[in-house]
């Protein structure tokens, strides 16, 4: 076909750089095009690279990243060529593929191209591979490239490599294609005029789209494009406008689980007279045009999937957009004449956003990379060529998961197992689940449920997936029908043999794929934890609700709040069935504080899940009293049986421990509380409740505190009592964070000239110096001072309040006495 037949249609801003991509392409065997939306990149290059002698009749692939952009590709550049997708141009995508012998140019989604080269190291009869729409980073992509670069340098050096992409860092991609040469088109945009309307952040999305799009649609003319995070918001926001605009007004959803009829009716032009709004996810960004649009509102959101390396789990979770994808979204009202956006931000929040959407190589499960590298004859993947190397946790999580399924080796290297795996188009879990069931002549249903997985809305949109499942046996449209065939192929792939019985619940079979996920309800509404730890909630209105247990496909959210997707329910049957291998019996004790007393319980567990419990008599084991006396010390230290003697014992210990520092054990009620499980536990061995403990029992433990080396010394430096001159033992009060104190009626110490002393002769104890009706008179740490000083003015005042005690005017030469004066004298 000669290269003039290419621009029958009218110029775009491309064609100025195709000369010099060209001759870059002749010269070399790879290239970067930086292109802006609009250019006409992604139609007119391949269309005029098929001319090129170095591609000697061979075919181009033209990579996109979603179906909807490949259908859209394909058939614009058929009707460039006057022909109809399938003839020069033709389509290769999960559902749908027009091929011929004919073609030349095949448009291709990511993924179907890395089974292409995983099947066909070389790509016979493949001259270029475009990639379009690169900075959108996908997984796939990257690592198609990775493969491309690898097979470029060993097997196909003539191989024609061009990176293609509206917003990109053309060095980096440059770099890692062999310091590639870097074009650039100016590309064509109109004007278009940017408004903020900042969105209160406590207001849904859904109520502050809808105001904004009503908004738009007086402000000025034209269709409207809108940019949601997901499903969910878009249905809303359908709903909350449809009686609020006009009948000359169409609201067209446009996602990617919607079927192609409803895709097309939402990127097709509005009838004459009419205006249209678009409620579109992120798949409207790039590679699309909608023809009329000229009036965009953006929420400024994206919903993208984080993976959880040590759970293996990936979660849907909304996130601000990039200022690049802002951009992007901001371009389309300005493709075909000039526009007008509206932002629900600041404009000064724009320079806050992440300047590119983060690689999803960054964030992803990476198992099916893993798997693939493996199939390629690399273990490692960072010995491939890619922009961004993958994270090693990543990597590990991928590793232990694969090995977990046989599918490789120890060494990374693909088992026989993982060869079945990798055969079918599927991610690893998905495939292991019906190369699993088909061992028990199941593969069919299995590979049904994972039709319903993989693509999204088919069997609606519920959370129940035996539900789903039932609804895509019953469906009558052309995609439920091309995936019945495509799940058919999957399970012939597997082995299905003849059923044998009746096939397992949905919730069995996706248990397969998910062990992992497997939930218990967690006692409210709705709420469940899986087998990993992580929990999830279910609207409680939602039958699988009220289900004991389910398994989980998918979550959203925040993992402190996820909401649960989808999922299956399952009985405890199943799971013992299934998992008996992994189900672990064990007995546990556990201190009850309401009670303060021990609980057995025999347990049988699948991860962080129980399935079935009954109570046990407690074992009188070391085990027990350990958490018997932590529970005590952590809940019930004050209410263990204490007597005057033990509180005096331990507050003897903490005042030598104040005084002449840690050679004496720690005994505060912190570290007695922190350490019960040692010094309590032995000594109440057999012991099941706070109850059963005695004084007994505790003063043993607290005996086994001190050291036979510190007891005499405890005697002698921290005495119970002192025997003061008239021969009476008086009792010392040893109180926390005070001084000892000695409480004695003043007539006992009469010819004390030492002030007594405790701790070795270093600490002074404190005189509460008593009345004969024992009320304090004079508290003092220096005895001989008070008998020189004070002494005089404190007999003046009490010897007329007890005129039958002696009150001498020298005390020193006085006999000490405990009674009063013999009447009379």
């Amino acid at each position: 076909m000669p290269a003039s037949a290419t621009f029958a249609a009218a110029p775009l801003p491309i064609d100025a750089v195709l000369p010099a991509l060209t001759g870059a392409l002749r010269g070399r065997n790879a290239a970067v095009l930086v292109a802006p939306p609009g250019a006409g990149k992604t139609t007119r290059v391949p269309l005029a690279l098929l001319d090129e002698p170095w591609l000697a009749g061979r075919k181009i692939v033209l990579l996109e990243p979603r179906r909807l952009a490949a259908r859209g590709a394909a058939e614009r550049m058929a009707s460039t060529l006057g022909e109809r997708v399938g003839d020069t141009v033709g389509l290769r995508v999960r559902l749908g593929s027009k091929i011929s012998a004919r073609t030349r140019i095949e448009v291709v989604t990511e993924g179907v191209f890395t089974r292409m080269i995983l099947d066909d190291p070389e790509l016979s009869g493949v001259g270029a591979v475009l990639f379009d729409e690169f900075h959108e980073r996908s997984l796939d992509a990257d690592l198609g490239l990775a493969l491309a670069i690898d097979a470029q340098g060993g097997l196909r050096e003539d191989l024609r490599l061009l990176v293609m992409s509206a917003t990109l860092d053309g060095a980096r991609v440059s770099r890692l294609i062999g310091e590639a040469p870097i074009l650039e088109s100016e590309g064509r945009a109109y004007p278009v005029e940017t408004r903020y309307a900042d969105r209160d952040p406590n207001r849904r999305i859904e109520d502050a789209m809808t105001d904004a799009i009503l908004r738009a649609l007086r402000a000025d003319p034209g269709s409207i494009l809108a940019f949601l995070p997901g499903q969910g918001e878009i249905r809303r926001v359908a709903e909350a406008l449809a009686g609020r605009v006009g009948a000359e007004t169409e609201i067209a959803p446009l996602y990617g689980a919607l079927t192609q009829a409803e895709q097309d009716r939402a990127v097709a032009p509005a009838p004459p007279g009419r205006r249209k709004v678009v409620l579109a996810t992120s798949i409207a960004e790039t590679s699309l045009t909608i023809e009329g649009v000229r009036i965009v509102v953006d929420a400024g959101l994206s919903r993208v999937p984080v993976y959880e390396p040590g759970i293996g789990l990936t979660r849907l979770v909304t996130a601000r957009a990039s200022r690049a994808s802002v951009d992007q979204r901001r371009g389309r009202a300005g493709r075909t004449e000039p526009g007008i956006c509206w932002r629900l931000w600041s404009e000064a929040a724009t320079n806050a956003l992440d300047p590119f959407g983060r690689p999803e190589i960054l964030a992803a499960d990476l198992a099916g990379l893993l798997l693939d590298c493996a199939a390629w004859g690399v273990a490692d993947p960072a010995t491939l060529a890619f922009l961004d190397p993958p994270p090693a946790p990543a990597l590990k999580e991928a590793r232990d998961m694969l090995r977990a399924l046989a599918a490789i080796d120890d060494d990374g290297r693909l088992t026989p197992v993982g060869a079945r795996l990798r055969a079918l188009p599927l991610p690893p879990r998905l495939a292991r689940m019906v190369v699993s069931a088909a061992e028990a002549n199941h593969a069919q249903a299995a590979a049904d449920l994972a039709a319903v997985l993989v693509e999204r809305g088919l069997g609606g949109d519920g959370t129940d997936l035996a539900e789903r499942v039932d609804r895509f046996h019953r469906e009558r449209g052309g995609r439920a029908a091309d995936m019945r065939r495509l799940a058919e192929g999957w399970a012939r792939q597997a082995g299905a043999g003849s059923r044998d019985g009746a096939a397992p619940g949905t919730g069995a079979l996706l248990a397969l794929a998910y062990p992992d996920r497997i939930a218990r309800a967690r006692g409210r509404d709705g709420e469940f934890v899986m087998v990993n730890g992580r929990a999830g909630r279910l609207d409680p209105a939602a039958s699988l609700a009220r289900e004991p247990f389910i398994v989980v496909a998918d979550l959203a959210g925040a993992a402190a709040n996820a909401r649960i997707l989808s999922a299956a329910a399952i009985d405890a049957d199943t799971i013992e069935t299934l998992f008996a291998d992994r189900i672990e019996a064990s007995t546990n004790v556990v201190f009850d504080p309401a009670s303060r007393a021990l609980r057995a319980r025999a347990a049988r567990r699948l991860g962080a899940i129980t399935l079935g419990e009954r109570t046990l008599p407690v074992p009188a084991d070391e085990t027990s009293a350990a958490i018997l006396a932590r529970g005590l010390g952590e809940t019930a230290l004050d209410a263990l049986p204490w007597t005057p003697a033990l509180r005096q014992l331990v507050a003897r210990i903490r005042f030598l421990r104040g005084a002449e520092g840690e050679d004496w054990p720690d005994l505060s009620d912190r570290h007695l509380a922190q350490s019960a499980a040692d010094w309590l536990a032995p000594a109440i061995l057999g012991r099941t409740s706070l109850d059963a403990v005695t004084a007994d029992d505790l003063g043993r433990a607290l005996d086994a505190l001190l050291p036979w080396t510190l007891r005499a010394r405890l005697d002698a430096e921290a005495p119970t009592h002192v025997t003061v001159p008239t021969g009476s033992r008086v009792p010392i009060t040893y109180e926390a964070e005070a001084e000892p104190v000695l409480a004695v009626r003043v007539q006992e110490l009469f010819g004390l000239d030492r002030h007594p002393v405790i701790g070795g002769g270093r600490v002074p104890l404190v005189l509460h110096l008593l009345s004969p009706a024992s009320r304090p008179i004079q508290i003092t740490r220096d005895l001989p001072g008070f008998w020189r000083g004070s002494w005089a003015a404190v007999r003046a005042e009490m010897r007329g309040r007890y005129p039958r005690h002696p009150w001498p005017e020298d005390p020193l030469s006085e006999a000490p006495t405990r009674r009063a004066k013999p009447r009379g004298t």
